[in-house]
């Protein structure tokens, strides 16, 4: 009798093990035509994306000085590169945010190149954001720090 309990002992096991082969394959299966999706499809969306604005002509600013968040002064000339679509830029708005940005800075953060590249790249995100991407660019004519 113990003979004949054995085998139906031993079946539930084998129906586990298989279920949890099931359940394994199909998380790969999934797994893998999601990973196949993102390949293929993301590329083709990322083509069919806007295609970068083309730079269009520069608009240049008269210098303005402005204090330095410790008591230095910054003279600074900007030029700004517009797209080849923008209508025409004012650059009031690009001053108004150059002065309010390099106002916080101090003479030490903008003596050293990568001062200025840093504070650089920081108002020419503010100045597309503030174009709604119509400036290509930002150029400085001039940047002299006493």
């Amino acid at each position: 009798m113990s003979t004949e309990e054995s085998p139906a002992a031993e079946a539930p096991k084998k129906s586990k093990k298989k279920l949890m082969i099931m359940i394994i394959a199909a998380v790969l299966l999934l797994g893998g035509g999601g990973g196949a999706y993102f390949v293929f499809f993301a590329h083709s969306a990322e083509a069919e994306a806007e295609p970068p604005p083309e730079p269009g002509p520069v608009v240049s600013m008269d210098p303005v000085t402005v204090n330095l968040a410790d008591g230095h002064y910054l003279r600074v000339s900007l030029a700004l590169q517009t797209t080849l679509d923008a209508e025409e830029v004012d650059g009031a708005k690009a001053l108004d945010l150059a002065i309010a940005l390099y106002g916080e800075k101090k003479y030490a953060e903008l003596a050293t190149a990568a001062g200025r590249a840093k504070a650089k790249k920081e108002l020419v995100a503010e100045v597309k954001e503030a174009y709604e991407n119509q400036v290509y660019d930002i150029y400085f004519k001039e940047f002299v720090t006493q």
